[in-house]
């Protein structure tokens, strides 16, 4: 038995080489709410629903996955009802959707799609909906 019996998650951290570029593609085109800045270590702190995104200053080259891959990714969940404007807000801001899928079995059954930040991080949006968001 492990002795360690985490909650959940209290934030994750996405490596950004430009804080002000990424804080408004993250808050003006994905929606995420800026929370703070902390200068001192060079992170912007977002919200995702109750969750928490750190945007971290990273020097560049960021390369989480090899070309073509999108195994190291973040996703954020969506209502499924909401799925194909979603996608087309995104194409209308120039966001490129380079995947989708709908799974009909596994962890995170439903559908699915990809989108690359400033920096090539992999984002995922999944209207999943199987945890209280």
């Amino acid at each position: 038995m492990s002795a360690i019996k985490p909650r959940g998650v209290v934030h994750f951290g996405i490596p950004v080489s430009d804080l002000e570029a990424s804080k408004k593609f993250y808050t003006e085109i994905l929606g995420l709410t800026f929370v703070r800045y902390s200068p001192a270590y060079q992170i912007m702190f977002l919200m995702a629903g109750k969750d928490y995104v750190l945007l971290c200053k990273t020097d560049p080259p960021i390369k989480p996955n090899v070309e073509g891959k999108r195994t190291v990714h973040h996703a954020f969940a969506i209502e499924g009802s909401t799925y194909e404007d979603c996608k087309t807000f995104l194409r209308e801001k120039g966001v490129e959707i380079f995947d989708e899928e709908a799974r009909s079995t596994g962890t995170f059954p439903g559908r699915q799609f990809y989108i690359r930040d400033p920096d090539t991080n992999v984002i995922e949006f999944s209207e999943w909906a199987g945890k209280d968001f």
